[in-house]
Protein backbone atom coordinates (compact mmCIF):
# COMPACT_ATOMS: atom_id res chain seq x y z
CA UNK A 1 0.00 0.00 0.00
CA UNK A 2 1.36 3.59 -0.88
CA UNK A 3 1.18 6.02 1.78
CA UNK A 4 2.07 9.58 1.00
CA UNK A 5 4.12 11.12 4.28
CA UNK A 6 0.97 13.76 3.66
CA UNK A 7 -1.22 11.03 4.52
CA UNK A 8 0.41 9.89 7.29
CA UNK A 9 1.23 12.77 8.66
CA UNK A 10 -2.27 14.20 8.43
CA UNK A 11 -3.50 10.56 10.47
CA UNK A 12 -0.61 11.45 13.13
CA UNK A 13 -2.21 14.90 13.28
CA UNK A 14 -5.67 13.37 14.20
CA UNK A 15 -4.18 11.00 16.96
CA UNK A 16 -2.64 13.90 18.62
CA UNK A 17 -6.02 15.82 18.27
CA UNK A 18 -7.69 12.54 19.73
CA UNK A 19 -4.88 12.58 22.72
CA UNK A 20 -5.76 15.76 23.35
CA UNK A 21 -9.30 15.96 23.64
CA UNK A 22 -10.21 13.48 25.88
CA UNK A 23 -13.99 14.77 26.50
CA UNK A 24 -16.28 16.81 24.44
CA UNK A 25 -15.19 19.68 26.14
CA UNK A 26 -11.69 19.72 26.03
CA UNK A 27 -12.38 18.47 21.81
CA UNK A 28 -14.26 22.21 21.78
CA UNK A 29 -11.23 23.31 23.53
CA UNK A 30 -8.64 21.90 21.05
CA UNK A 31 -10.63 23.11 17.90
CA UNK A 32 -11.11 26.79 19.18
CA UNK A 33 -7.04 26.74 19.84
CA UNK A 34 -6.26 25.43 16.42
CA UNK A 35 -9.13 27.92 14.63
CA UNK A 36 -7.17 30.91 16.64
CA UNK A 37 -4.20 29.85 16.06
CA UNK A 38 -5.09 30.29 11.99
CA UNK A 39 -7.06 33.59 12.27
CA UNK A 40 -10.19 33.05 13.19
CA UNK A 41 -12.27 35.36 15.60
CA UNK A 42 -13.92 34.01 18.34
CA UNK A 43 -17.88 35.24 18.67
CA UNK A 44 -20.10 35.18 21.93
CA UNK A 45 -24.14 34.84 20.77
CA UNK A 46 -25.17 37.30 23.83
CA UNK A 47 -23.09 40.15 21.46
CA UNK A 48 -23.81 41.66 18.75
CA UNK A 49 -21.64 40.57 15.57
CA UNK A 50 -20.20 42.41 12.84
CA UNK A 51 -18.69 40.33 9.87
CA UNK A 52 -16.41 40.74 6.71
CA UNK A 53 -16.58 39.35 3.48
CA UNK A 54 -13.93 36.79 4.00
CA UNK A 55 -13.90 37.29 7.49
CA UNK A 56 -12.77 33.50 10.08
CA UNK A 57 -15.23 33.15 13.09
CA UNK A 58 -15.95 30.60 15.35
CA UNK A 59 -18.96 30.38 18.62
CA UNK A 60 -19.24 27.95 21.02
CA UNK A 61 -22.69 26.74 22.80
CA UNK A 62 -22.59 24.97 25.85
CA UNK A 63 -18.46 24.57 26.03
CA UNK A 64 -18.76 21.49 23.64
CA UNK A 65 -20.38 22.56 20.71
CA UNK A 66 -18.94 24.76 18.27
CA UNK A 67 -19.92 26.50 14.92
CA UNK A 68 -16.74 28.01 12.85
CA UNK A 69 -17.48 29.85 10.03
CA UNK A 70 -15.55 31.66 6.59
CA UNK A 71 -17.98 34.10 5.55
CA UNK A 72 -18.05 33.89 1.59
CA UNK A 73 -17.50 36.62 -0.66
CA UNK A 74 -20.93 36.41 -2.33
CA UNK A 75 -24.03 36.70 -0.18
CA UNK A 76 -25.98 33.51 0.84
CA UNK A 77 -28.90 33.51 -1.57
CA UNK A 78 -26.86 33.78 -4.41
CA UNK A 79 -24.13 30.92 -3.55
CA UNK A 80 -25.94 29.19 -0.62
CA UNK A 81 -24.10 27.75 2.52
CA UNK A 82 -21.24 24.77 2.07
CA UNK A 83 -21.84 22.92 5.59
CA UNK A 84 -20.09 19.93 7.05
CA UNK A 85 -21.33 18.40 10.36
CA UNK A 86 -19.80 16.34 12.63
CA UNK A 87 -20.12 15.15 16.53
CA UNK A 88 -17.91 15.84 19.46
CA UNK A 89 -19.20 13.21 21.86
CA UNK A 90 -18.54 9.71 22.32
CA UNK A 91 -20.21 6.78 24.04
CA UNK A 92 -19.04 5.60 27.69
CA UNK A 93 -19.23 6.70 31.15
CA UNK A 94 -20.09 9.96 32.64
CA UNK A 95 -19.83 10.22 36.53
CA UNK A 96 -23.05 10.70 38.62
CA UNK A 97 -23.57 13.90 40.79
CA UNK A 98 -22.86 12.31 43.97
CA UNK A 99 -20.15 9.77 42.47
CA UNK A 100 -18.01 9.09 45.54
CA UNK A 101 -19.22 6.38 48.09
CA UNK A 102 -17.91 3.67 49.86
CA UNK A 103 -18.53 -0.25 49.55
CA UNK A 104 -16.51 -3.24 51.28
CA UNK A 105 -12.95 -1.09 52.26
CA UNK A 106 -12.85 0.85 48.90
CA UNK A 107 -13.59 4.29 47.28
CA UNK A 108 -15.91 3.83 44.20
CA UNK A 109 -16.94 6.32 41.56
CA UNK A 110 -20.96 5.70 40.45
CA UNK A 111 -21.65 5.81 36.66
CA UNK A 112 -24.23 5.94 34.13
CA UNK A 113 -23.68 5.15 30.86
CA UNK A 114 -23.96 7.71 27.99
CA UNK A 115 -24.33 6.02 24.81
CA UNK A 116 -23.99 2.37 23.52
CA UNK A 117 -21.20 2.30 24.33
CA UNK A 118 -19.39 -1.85 24.19
CA UNK A 119 -18.97 -2.11 27.57
CA UNK A 120 -17.00 -5.08 28.20
CA UNK A 121 -14.12 -3.14 26.05
CA UNK A 122 -13.78 -0.46 29.38
CA UNK A 123 -12.61 -3.06 31.53
CA UNK A 124 -9.27 -3.59 32.24
CA UNK A 125 -8.23 -0.17 30.97
CA UNK A 126 -6.32 2.53 32.24
CA UNK A 127 -8.96 4.61 32.38
CA UNK A 128 -9.18 8.45 33.64
CA UNK A 129 -11.42 11.44 33.84
CA UNK A 130 -11.50 14.46 31.90
CA UNK A 131 -14.31 17.04 32.51
CA UNK A 132 -14.70 20.38 33.48
CA UNK A 133 -15.87 21.85 37.02
CA UNK A 134 -17.94 25.02 37.78
CA UNK A 135 -16.50 27.06 40.79
CA UNK A 136 -16.86 30.46 42.61
CA UNK A 137 -14.13 32.97 41.79
CA UNK A 138 -13.62 36.44 42.37
CA UNK A 139 -16.04 37.46 39.49
CA UNK A 140 -19.55 35.05 39.79
CA UNK A 141 -19.22 31.44 38.32
CA UNK A 142 -15.91 30.04 36.66
CA UNK A 143 -15.87 27.02 34.58
CA UNK A 144 -12.61 25.53 34.19
CA UNK A 145 -11.18 21.91 32.14
CA UNK A 146 -9.45 19.08 34.34
CA UNK A 147 -8.04 16.95 32.66
CA UNK A 148 -6.27 13.86 34.84
CA UNK A 149 -3.90 12.89 32.63
CA UNK A 150 -2.74 9.27 34.67
CA UNK A 151 -4.67 6.53 35.35
CA UNK A 152 -7.36 7.30 38.17
CA UNK A 153 -10.27 4.67 38.06
CA UNK A 154 -10.22 1.29 36.96
CA UNK A 155 -12.99 -1.83 36.23
CA UNK A 156 -11.44 -4.91 36.38
CA UNK A 157 -12.92 -7.70 35.40
CA UNK A 158 -13.97 -10.71 37.61
CA UNK A 159 -11.64 -13.57 37.21
CA UNK A 160 -12.86 -16.22 34.94
CA UNK A 161 -12.50 -18.79 38.46
CA UNK A 162 -15.96 -16.99 39.45
CA UNK A 163 -17.02 -16.59 35.79
CA UNK A 164 -16.81 -19.81 34.02
CA UNK A 165 -18.78 -19.01 31.09
CA UNK A 166 -17.74 -15.58 30.34
CA UNK A 167 -16.21 -17.22 26.98
CA UNK A 168 -18.88 -18.57 26.29
CA UNK A 169 -21.67 -15.99 26.61
CA UNK A 170 -19.97 -13.05 26.82
CA UNK A 171 -19.07 -10.54 29.71
CA UNK A 172 -22.09 -8.85 30.54
CA UNK A 173 -22.38 -5.85 33.07
CA UNK A 174 -25.17 -4.52 35.37
CA UNK A 175 -25.20 -1.01 34.49
CA UNK A 176 -26.11 0.08 38.27
CA UNK A 177 -24.09 -3.17 40.11
CA UNK A 178 -21.01 -3.73 38.41
CA UNK A 179 -19.72 -0.27 36.68
CA UNK A 180 -18.68 1.47 39.74
CA UNK A 181 -14.88 2.85 39.01
CA UNK A 182 -12.59 1.58 41.41
CA UNK A 183 -10.81 4.78 42.98
CA UNK A 184 -9.06 3.69 46.05
CA UNK A 185 -8.94 2.09 49.36
CA UNK A 186 -10.85 3.84 51.84
CA UNK A 187 -9.38 6.82 53.30
CA UNK A 188 -9.78 8.40 56.54
CA UNK A 189 -11.94 11.15 55.18
CA UNK A 190 -15.13 10.30 53.73
CA UNK A 191 -15.08 9.29 49.61
CA UNK A 192 -17.19 12.17 48.72
CA UNK A 193 -14.37 14.68 50.49
CA UNK A 194 -11.34 12.69 49.19
CA UNK A 195 -13.13 13.30 45.63
CA UNK A 196 -13.47 16.84 46.33
CA UNK A 197 -10.01 17.06 47.22
CA UNK A 198 -8.79 15.68 43.93
CA UNK A 199 -10.54 17.93 41.95
CA UNK A 200 -9.34 21.08 43.77
CA UNK A 201 -5.75 19.92 43.86
CA UNK A 202 -6.07 19.28 39.65
CA UNK A 203 -8.07 22.41 39.09
CA UNK A 204 -5.79 24.77 41.99
CA UNK A 205 -9.06 25.78 43.54
CA UNK A 206 -10.11 25.90 47.53
CA UNK A 207 -12.49 22.87 47.99
CA UNK A 208 -15.22 25.29 49.60
CA UNK A 209 -15.51 27.00 46.00
CA UNK A 210 -16.20 23.62 43.66
CA UNK A 211 -19.96 23.75 42.87
CA UNK A 212 -20.07 21.01 40.08
CA UNK A 213 -18.72 18.82 37.93
CA UNK A 214 -19.34 17.17 34.74
CA UNK A 215 -16.83 14.02 34.09
CA UNK A 216 -16.18 12.01 31.20
CA UNK A 217 -14.34 8.45 31.63
CA UNK A 218 -11.59 8.09 28.95
CA UNK A 219 -8.70 5.36 28.13
CA UNK A 220 -5.34 6.82 29.07
CA UNK A 221 -3.76 4.78 25.88
CA UNK A 222 -2.31 7.32 23.23
CA UNK A 223 -3.44 6.75 19.54
CA UNK A 224 -1.04 4.42 17.58
CA UNK A 225 -0.42 2.93 14.35
CA UNK A 226 -0.31 -0.53 13.65
CA UNK A 227 0.20 -3.07 10.96
CA UNK A 228 3.05 -4.36 8.89
CA UNK A 229 2.83 -0.71 7.11
CA UNK A 230 1.77 1.05 10.07
CA UNK A 231 -1.27 1.43 7.44
CA UNK A 232 -3.75 1.49 10.55
CA UNK A 233 -4.74 3.56 13.46
CA UNK A 234 -6.31 2.90 16.87
CA UNK A 235 -7.59 5.19 19.61
CA UNK A 236 -10.60 6.19 21.90
CA UNK A 237 -13.20 8.66 20.24
CA UNK A 238 -12.42 7.84 16.28
CA UNK A 239 -16.39 8.44 15.79
CA UNK A 240 -16.95 10.79 15.63
CA UNK A 241 -13.33 12.63 16.25
CA UNK A 242 -12.10 11.54 13.04
CA UNK A 243 -14.78 13.39 11.17
CA UNK A 244 -14.67 16.66 13.83
CA UNK A 245 -10.74 16.96 12.58
CA UNK A 246 -10.99 16.33 8.92
CA UNK A 247 -14.07 19.06 8.32
CA UNK A 248 -12.01 21.43 10.45
CA UNK A 249 -8.79 20.68 8.26
CA UNK A 250 -10.51 21.42 5.55
CA UNK A 251 -11.79 24.68 6.68
CA UNK A 252 -8.85 25.85 7.78
CA UNK A 253 -7.37 25.43 4.13
CA UNK A 254 -10.44 27.85 2.38
CA UNK A 255 -9.43 31.58 1.34
CA UNK A 256 -12.29 34.10 0.52
CA UNK A 257 -14.51 31.47 -0.91
CA UNK A 258 -17.54 32.81 -3.09
CA UNK A 259 -20.17 31.32 -0.66
CA UNK A 260 -19.44 30.52 3.10
CA UNK A 261 -18.21 27.66 4.43
CA UNK A 262 -19.58 26.06 7.74
CA UNK A 263 -18.01 23.47 9.94
CA UNK A 264 -20.70 22.13 12.60
CA UNK A 265 -19.61 20.48 15.57
CA UNK A 266 -22.70 19.40 18.19
CA UNK A 267 -22.51 17.47 21.76
CA UNK A 268 -25.22 14.96 22.63
CA UNK A 269 -25.36 12.92 19.12
CA UNK A 270 -24.90 9.76 20.53
CA UNK A 271 -28.05 10.43 23.17
CA UNK A 272 -30.29 11.42 20.60
CA UNK A 273 -29.07 15.08 20.20
CA UNK A 274 -31.82 16.85 21.69
CA UNK A 275 -30.54 19.61 23.80
CA UNK A 276 -29.98 23.55 23.35
CA UNK A 277 -26.68 22.78 21.48
CA UNK A 278 -27.43 19.67 20.08
CA UNK A 279 -27.70 19.07 16.17
CA UNK A 280 -31.77 19.19 16.98
CA UNK A 281 -31.40 22.56 18.56
CA UNK A 282 -31.35 25.87 17.13
CA UNK A 283 -27.41 26.37 17.40
CA UNK A 284 -26.93 26.24 14.08
CA UNK A 285 -29.78 27.24 12.59
CA UNK A 286 -29.30 30.58 14.91
CA UNK A 287 -25.95 30.83 13.31
CA UNK A 288 -26.50 30.64 9.85
CA UNK A 289 -29.61 33.20 10.31
CA UNK A 290 -27.01 35.65 11.66
CA UNK A 291 -25.01 34.90 8.78
CA UNK A 292 -27.28 36.13 6.66
CA UNK A 293 -28.37 38.99 8.74
CA UNK A 294 -30.14 41.63 6.33
CA UNK A 295 -31.77 38.83 3.69
CA UNK A 296 -35.37 38.65 4.41
CA UNK A 297 -37.69 35.76 4.63
CA UNK A 298 -38.01 35.03 0.76
CA UNK A 299 -34.20 35.64 0.22
CA UNK A 300 -32.83 33.34 3.18
CA UNK A 301 -35.39 30.41 1.84
CA UNK A 302 -33.12 31.19 -1.58
CA UNK A 303 -29.84 30.39 0.40
CA UNK A 304 -31.11 27.29 1.57
CA UNK A 305 -32.03 25.98 -1.31
CA UNK A 306 -28.62 26.64 -2.63
CA UNK A 307 -26.92 24.91 0.20
CA UNK A 308 -25.07 21.50 0.88
CA UNK A 309 -24.94 20.00 4.15
CA UNK A 310 -22.42 17.16 4.60
CA UNK A 311 -22.99 14.88 7.41
CA UNK A 312 -19.48 13.32 8.03
CA UNK A 313 -19.96 10.37 10.75
CA UNK A 314 -18.14 7.08 10.82
CA UNK A 315 -18.76 3.86 9.03
CA UNK A 316 -18.43 0.15 9.85
CA UNK A 317 -16.39 -1.46 8.22
CA UNK A 318 -16.28 -5.24 7.03
CA UNK A 319 -15.05 -7.21 9.47
CA UNK A 320 -13.76 -10.67 7.78
CA UNK A 321 -14.07 -12.85 11.37
CA UNK A 322 -18.17 -12.09 11.50
CA UNK A 323 -19.32 -11.81 7.60
CA UNK A 324 -23.21 -12.55 8.77
CA UNK A 325 -22.98 -9.16 10.37
CA UNK A 326 -22.83 -7.65 7.40
CA UNK A 327 -24.85 -6.59 3.89
CA UNK A 328 -23.35 -8.88 0.90
CA UNK A 329 -23.15 -6.56 -1.55
CA UNK A 330 -22.48 -3.96 0.65
CA UNK A 331 -18.98 -4.76 2.24
CA UNK A 332 -16.92 -1.82 2.54
CA UNK A 333 -13.01 -1.89 3.29
CA UNK A 334 -10.52 -0.07 5.66
CA UNK A 335 -8.44 2.09 3.12
CA UNK A 336 -10.32 2.25 0.24
CA UNK A 337 -12.18 5.16 0.44
CA UNK A 338 -14.96 7.19 1.99
CA UNK A 339 -18.34 5.83 2.43
CA UNK A 340 -22.11 7.16 1.04
CA UNK A 341 -24.06 5.88 3.59
CA UNK A 342 -27.59 4.94 2.56
CA UNK A 343 -31.09 3.79 4.40
CA UNK A 344 -34.35 3.73 3.17
CA UNK A 345 -35.56 4.90 6.29
CA UNK A 346 -34.04 8.08 6.42
CA UNK A 347 -31.36 6.68 9.14
CA UNK A 348 -29.28 8.71 7.04
CA UNK A 349 -30.07 11.60 4.95
CA UNK A 350 -28.65 10.45 1.58
CA UNK A 351 -30.93 10.35 -1.81
CA UNK A 352 -29.56 9.62 -5.36
CA UNK A 353 -29.05 13.61 -5.86
CA UNK A 354 -27.03 14.47 -3.09
CA UNK A 355 -25.23 10.67 -3.60
CA UNK A 356 -24.29 11.80 -7.50
CA UNK A 357 -22.90 15.01 -5.89
CA UNK A 358 -20.60 13.43 -3.17
CA UNK A 359 -19.39 11.18 -5.65
CA UNK A 360 -18.73 13.99 -8.06
CA UNK A 361 -16.71 15.92 -5.35
CA UNK A 362 -14.72 12.38 -5.01
CA UNK A 363 -14.48 11.53 -8.85
CA UNK A 364 -12.59 15.15 -9.13
CA UNK A 365 -10.40 15.40 -6.84
CA UNK A 366 -8.88 11.66 -7.54
CA UNK A 367 -10.80 9.94 -4.31
CA UNK A 368 -11.95 6.79 -4.44
CA UNK A 369 -15.51 5.91 -2.77
CA UNK A 370 -17.71 3.04 -1.38
CA UNK A 371 -21.23 2.16 -0.58
CA UNK A 372 -22.73 1.37 2.86
CA UNK A 373 -25.92 -0.12 3.73
CA UNK A 374 -26.69 -1.73 6.55
CA UNK A 375 -28.54 -5.34 6.79
CA UNK A 376 -32.25 -5.23 6.72
CA UNK A 377 -32.76 -7.64 9.41
CA UNK A 378 -30.43 -5.71 11.86
CA UNK A 379 -31.49 -2.37 13.26
CA UNK A 380 -29.74 1.10 11.67
CA UNK A 381 -27.83 3.45 13.40
CA UNK A 382 -28.06 7.21 12.86
CA UNK A 383 -26.77 10.65 12.38
CA UNK A 384 -27.09 14.60 12.68
CA UNK A 385 -28.02 14.14 9.03
CA UNK A 386 -31.54 13.50 8.83
CA UNK A 387 -32.25 16.14 12.09
CA UNK A 388 -30.45 19.22 10.30
CA UNK A 389 -31.88 18.34 6.97
CA UNK A 390 -35.65 18.28 8.26
CA UNK A 391 -34.87 21.47 10.81
CA UNK A 392 -33.01 23.40 7.48
CA UNK A 393 -34.26 22.15 4.60
CA UNK A 394 -31.36 21.45 3.10
CA UNK A 395 -29.92 18.69 0.57
CA UNK A 396 -27.70 16.02 2.45
CA UNK A 397 -25.43 13.23 2.32
CA UNK A 398 -24.25 11.26 5.07
CA UNK A 399 -20.94 10.36 4.51
CA UNK A 400 -17.80 9.06 6.99
CA UNK A 401 -14.69 6.64 6.57
CA UNK A 402 -14.68 2.78 7.23
CA UNK A 403 -13.66 1.71 10.76
CA UNK A 404 -13.38 -1.05 13.18
CA UNK A 405 -14.90 -1.99 16.62
CA UNK A 406 -17.31 1.20 16.59
CA UNK A 407 -18.19 2.58 20.41
CA UNK A 408 -15.55 0.27 21.51
CA UNK A 409 -12.84 1.90 24.01
CA UNK A 410 -10.05 1.65 21.49
CA UNK A 411 -11.33 1.68 17.86
CA UNK A 412 -9.46 1.33 14.49
CA UNK A 413 -9.60 2.83 10.99
CA UNK A 414 -6.90 3.65 7.94
CA UNK A 415 -4.79 5.71 7.23
CA UNK A 416 -5.18 6.94 3.72
CA UNK A 417 -9.30 7.09 4.23
CA UNK A 418 -7.80 10.04 6.62
CA UNK A 419 -6.28 12.39 4.19
CA UNK A 420 -8.75 11.06 1.57
CA UNK A 421 -11.56 12.58 3.44
CA UNK A 422 -9.87 15.96 4.02
CA UNK A 423 -9.22 16.36 0.38
CA UNK A 424 -12.94 15.55 -0.99
CA UNK A 425 -13.83 17.78 2.03
CA UNK A 426 -11.39 20.66 0.40
CA UNK A 427 -12.91 20.37 -2.51
CA UNK A 428 -16.46 20.68 -1.35
CA UNK A 429 -15.86 23.91 0.33
CA UNK A 430 -13.84 25.35 -3.05
CA UNK A 431 -17.34 24.29 -4.95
Amino acid sequence: MNITPEARAQAQELLDFIDASPSPWHAAATMSQRLESHGFESLREEEGWLLENGGRYYVMRGGSSLVAFVVGTQTPDWTGFRIIGAHTDSPGFRLKPRAPHAAEGMSRLGVEVYGGAILATFTDRDLSLAGRIVVRGRKGLQTRLIRFARPLVRLPNLAIHMNRTVNEDGLKLNKQTELPLLLSELQEALPAEQFRSLLAQEAKVEVKDIISWEFHVYDTQKGTFWGPQEEFIANSQLDNLSSCHSSLTALLSVNEPEATCVCAMFDHEEVGSESAHGAGGSFLSDVLERIACGLDRDTLGQAMARSFFISADMAHAYHPNFPSAYEPLHQIRVNAGPVIKTNANQRYATNAESEAYFIGLCDSVDVPWQQYAHRTDLACGSTIGPILASHLGVRCVDVGNPMWAMHSARESAGVVDHGWMIKVMQQFFRS
